[in-house]
């Protein structure tokens, strides 16, 4: 008689337990400065999707956060900007710690903080958890991409808004979760350029779900939502090419019209709204810039990707080469056009309308 073969794990190499979301709750607990920065500022982007508050809400920062110090001086740059711009702008940091790969590559900080493939997960929450932390203490909102259906339990109560991504949208799974979490969730239209499974995203996420999970506790459960009802469009083009210019924006609000929501969405200046060039982000900016001070009022926000150095450079064996400040994921904007680009729209927004709520 032949030797039983496996039929379970037979592509498992190991298992590693992690630490409870609980239990990294309590070893970095949320300070009352960071609560409030938390709570205040999701209040903001639901009054901006309402209508009530009329700011144009930026979403800039760093296609992801490798080194948490520099993202740290960079939110310290952002926050002092911040300030300047209040009454026309929100500004919202974007820190990114996973990353949807389309083949392979560096999935993020969570998942490889170290940058050498040793996929020490456990150190990766605490670093991102630690950043937010640090991030929210200095006043200034954060967002992220929801990408690992675990993840939230750990770093959630940080985050001010949430996406779900263009690789994702589609995702039942993310639908679910996406009806759980706590705070507004922009989903991203398709990579290839098509708005129905965003449009459907949003309604699904708006909806009770029940879906396996774990609890604070890190225990296996079944998570019983209420739905999401903050929910908005993220334009971000497609294989089609860009999708920011006037025509498409009036489609992508009688669409969501049609399907009975609220048309507010965000536009996305990176990906393949600036053709996945970084250096292009500008020209979507001031087009949606303008298409907004000429009266487009569904258009509430804008996304860049930016960070303390222009481009981007790749990830080696020999991570002493890396350039302090400067993306290995996709191309951003260095700082000094990030500061142009937004005191200019400062600018031209007050020139252009009465005072703004803040």
């Amino acid at each position: 008689m032949s030797a039983t073969k496996p039929v379970q794990d037979v592509n498992i190499v190991s298992t590693t337990p992690l630490v409870a979301p609980a239990a990294l709750k309590a070893e970095q607990p949320v300070s009352p400065a960071a609560l409030e920065t938390v709570v205040e500022s999701r209040e903001v982007v639901k009054r901006i999707l309402s209508g009530e508050d009329r700011r144009l809400m930026v979403i800039v920062g760093p296609c992801s956060i490798h080194d948490p110090e520099a993202g740290l001086e960079y939110a310290g740059k952002l926050r002092d900007l911040a300030e300047r711009v209040k009454d026309r702008l929100f500004l919202v940091m974007r820190v990114y710690f996973e990353k949807p790969r389309t083949t392979v590559g560096w999935k993020g900080l969570i998942n490889d903080p170290h940058l050498n493939d040793t996929f020490d997960i456990a150190a990766g929450l605490r670093i991102a958890r630690k950043t937010l932390l640090s991030i929210a203490d200095m006043g200034l909102p954060a967002a992220t991409e929801m990408l690992e259906p675990i993840t939230p339990q750990y770093i959630a109560d940080l985050i001010t808004t949430a996406s779900i991504g263009a690789r994702t949208t589609e995702s039942p799974t993310h639908r679910q979760m996406a009806s759980g979490l706590s705070m507004p969730v922009g989903y991203k239209n398709g990579t290839d350029g098509g708005l129905p499974v965003a449009i459907n995203a949003m309604c699904a996420a708006q909806s009770q779900h029940s879906f396996l999970g774990i609890d604070a506790d890190g225990k296996t459960c079944i998570i019983n939502t209420r739905g999401n009802p903050w929910g908005h469009i993220i334009l971000r083009g497609g294989h089609s090419g860009p999708n920011f210019n006037p025509e498409q924006i009036a489609e992508a609000e009688s669409l969501m019209q049609a399907a009975g929501l609220s048309a507010r969405m965000l536009v996305d200046c990176s990906h393949a709204n600036s053709s996945k060039d970084y250096t292009k982000q500008s020209l979507c900016w001031n087009s949606v810039l303008e298409q907004r001070i000429a009266g487009n009022d569904t258009l509430v926000g804008m996304m860049l990707e930016s960070n303390l150095k222009p481009g981007k450079q790749s990830l080696g064996s020999d991570l002493s080469s890396l350039e302090r400040g400067v993306s290995i994921t996709d191309g951003c904007i260095g700082w000094e056009e990030t500061e142009s680009l937004l005191l200019d729209a400062h600018g031209r927004l007050a020139d252009a309308c009465a005072p703004a709520s803040v």
